[in-house]
């Protein structure tokens, strides 16, 4: 179990930030997968929390999508979308956050709107927030799970889908946004925070075989580095166990 996929490193990675968590946002793909590989390493109480109103789930199967019926199987409660949002989202119930976009910038900001400075004639049309603002907004805080691409990190998101901290830290404060925002950002070549006091991203770790250069060349902007960089194991033969064998068995999504 020496050789493992980008995808697999990925999953790994974000099942680790995830151990002092008590409660998780979480959607389909790879963030359930990590959610899931969480629980089986180290956090057995973490509750899974679903945008179509599922609160404490433990899916029987791989769902295909937040809708689909497995997430109900074994939760601890299934309620209304607004509900969920009123009363544990924005009560402040939720610990991290799991997200996904088109582009992200240096300051955390996510867009999964529109390519294209022009909104109303885009280059791309994207599905938009759904909850994801909200989510970003109220959130314990925000962990991205992003590949590496010069299209997805770029200097200024055309759209702001989900705030991270606008033009820095000073100017999520202002607004104050109960979440702390954007956490980490979780890559197929290395792990980024963000600066304490600005806000902005930096590299923060590097996975084995990456190097400063490798990540730079695939970021549309100068990135900044972590005064100590450092390196993140790969997955354990535990790790990959869980996923090969009990998680995602057809590679549907760690492959």
């Amino acid at each position: 179990m020496s050789d493992y996929t980008a995808s697999e490193m990925m999953i790994a990675v974000a099942a680790r930030h995830l151990i002092d968590a008590r409660t998780v946002f979480v959607g389909v793909g790879i963030p359930n997968i990590a959610c899931n590989l969480a629980i089986r390493t180290g956090n057995p109480g973490l509750a899974l929390i679903y945008e179509s109103g599922v609160y404490g789930a433990q899916p029987a199967r791989l769902p295909l999508s937040i809708g689909d019926p497995t997430l109900v199987t074994g939760s601890t409660a299934v309620m209304p979308m607004n509900d969920l949002f009123m009363y544990y989202l924005q009560g402040g119930l939720v610990d991290v956050a799991l997200l996904g976009a088109a582009q992200v910038d240096r300051f955390g900001n996510l867009n999964s709107t529109v390519v294209g400075s022009d909104y109303t004639h885009p280059k791309v049309r994207l599905p938009g927030s759904g909850g994801a603002c909200e989510i970003a907004i109220n959130a314990g805080r925000i962990l991205n799970i992003t590949r590496l691409s010069k299209r997805t990190f770029i200097e200024k998101v055309d759209f702001v889908t989900s705030p991270g901290f606008l033009g820095g830290r000073a100017e999520r404060a202002a607004l104050k946004m109960p979440g702390a925002g954007p956490d980490k950002v979780i890559t197929d070549r290395c792990l980024l925070d963000f600066h304490p006091e600005t806000g902005e991203m930096r590299l923060a770790a590097l996975y084995p075989g990456s190097t400063v250069e490798d990540v730079q060349a695939e970021v549309g902007f100068a990135l900044a580095v972590a005064p100590e960089v450092g390196e993140v194991a790969p997955p354990s033969a535990e790790e990959l166990r869980i996923m090969r064998e009990e998680l995602d068995p057809s590679g549907l999504y760690r492959g």
